[in-house]
């Protein structure tokens, strides 16, 4: 379950971009993010509370406009909730430390999962793989 944390220190924290995704839900311009064509070997963080999310190891390029990843890094690292938004059912994703919102997981994506998380990089932080 997601810790709750308080509004004002949200804001304190993240830039006014972060913010309006992690914490309002938003969604960034495609093929915008810092991190959509990033191909250094490393770990995809929360931008939010630092938790880490995903390996460069499971990104691809889903051609959507946004960092896309077959799987999380290990289970419990998420947590999904039904959004129906846009007046259609999706499934969003959540840092289950922190509850930022990060994107949304479809069922299209490549082998071994079969799924696309589809990830602002306004949510992510990232931390290379050292040598």
């Amino acid at each position: 379950m997601a810790k709750k944390y308080i509004d004002k220190n949200w804001k304190k924290e993240l830039t006014d971009e972060e913010y309006q995704i992690l914490r309002k839900k938003g969604t960034e311009l495609a093929f915008t993010g810092k991190h959509l064509n990033n191909k250094k070997d490393g770990t995809y963080v929360c931008a939010g509370c630092g938790n880490p999310l995903f390996s460069s190891e499971t990104k691809f390029d889903s051609g959507s406009g946004w960092p896309s990843f077959w799987d999380v890094i290990s289970k419990g690292k998420i947590d999904i909730n039904s959004d129906y938004n846009l007046g259609m059912k999706r499934i969003e994703v959540v840092c289950s430390k922190c509850g930022g919102h990060l994107g949304h997981v479809f069922d299209d994506g490549p082998n071994p999962t079969g799924k696309r998380f589809c990830i602002n990089s306004l949510s992510l932080g990232f931390k290379e793989k050292s040598s």
